[in-house]
């Protein structure tokens, strides 16, 4: 059996993936950039990102696990079933990183895995008893497995923080395509309680633990009350997160100013603008 939509989407991914490559202009236009998305409505970027990646390695396993989910799904049920699967994981998985990174000028991230785990969660339930076998091992292994396993290595590589690839985005995409699974073929989605509860529940913890990030915050105070001394990244994280919350106390001050004027602001508030003002041109222009 074919499965042409699923090949048409792999090859596409894989030339726009290697003209990024040897031009760093597309890959710069069509990457995931909150700034140029919300300021100047490049929303196209939102999808066009699924269709880079940042090395060969990074689009193999995409590739690899696209196929090996996609086509079943399209084999099963059809072209449309698959590629609206894929499509809405990707746009999912680029909204949750757009509201996690809405105040990051600099963040830029690329990928197909935001679509890809959306497919792998989705073919969960549309495909019951599935197994996929690994790459270089002649070993199978159940489908959900699988899809644990994939969505820890997402888990690991956002702690991580040492790419461009959006990690983030690959839960946002698991969650969608599971709901989108379930929106197509509930009655065999929801025959599967137990394992449906689990899959969901553990995307969710893993979501909030991003959103909320609680390891981090208690890191940040063991170092400041016990003398603890994180590595780079983690003194970068926390600079990150400083930034963030200054430029969302500036955002509440200036739409405030902006609906009822600068006379609803205290003298301490007018003060407290100008000086987080000031502390955010200092960052930017040192880079």
């Amino acid at each position: 059996m074919t499965a042409p939509a699923t090949i048409v989407v792999l090859i596409a991914t894989g030339i726009a993936t290697v003209v990024g490559f040897n031009n760093r202009g597309f890959w710069e236009r069509w990457m995931f950039k909150p700034e140029p998305i919300l300021r100047h409505k490049q929303y196209e970027r939102m999808l066009t990102s699924g269709f880079l990646h940042g090395d060969f390695p990074h689009f193999f396993v995409n590739a690899y696990s696209l196929w090996s989910f996609g086509s079943g799904i399209e084999w099963s049920y059809g072209p449309s079933t698959f590629l609206l699967i894929y499509f809405v994981a990707i746009l999912g998985g680029s909204l949750l990183s757009l509201f996690l990174h809405r105040h990051h000028a600099d963040y830029r991230a690329l990928g197909a895995s935001g679509g890809v785990c959306g497919v792998i969660y989705a073919s969960i339930f549309l495909l019951p008893g599935g197994r996929v076998s690994l790459l270089l091992l002649p070993i199978a292994i159940p489908a959900y497995i699988y899809a644990v396993l994939y969505l820890l290595y997402t888990f690991i590589g956002l702690r991580r923080n040492a790419d461009n690839i959006g990690h983030d985005a690959h839960l946002g995409g698991a969650i969608v395509g599971l709901l989108a699974a379930t929106t197509l073929q509930p009655r065999l989605v929801l025959a599967q309680p137990v394992l449906f509860t689990v899959v969901m529940a553990l995307s969710v913890v893993l979501l909030l633990w991003i959103v909320l990030d609680p390891l981090q915050l208690i890191q940040f105070r063991l170092g400041r009350e016990e003398g603890f001394v994180g590595d780079e990244r983690d003194r970068r994280y926390y600079e990150n997160r400083v930034r963030r919350q200054k430029l969302e106390e500036i955002d509440r001050l200036l739409d405030r100013v902006s609906e009822y004027g600068i006379q609803s602001l205290s003298p301490a508030e007018r003060q407290r603008l100008d000086q987080l003002s000031k502390e955010i041109g200092r960052r930017t222009g040192a880079g």
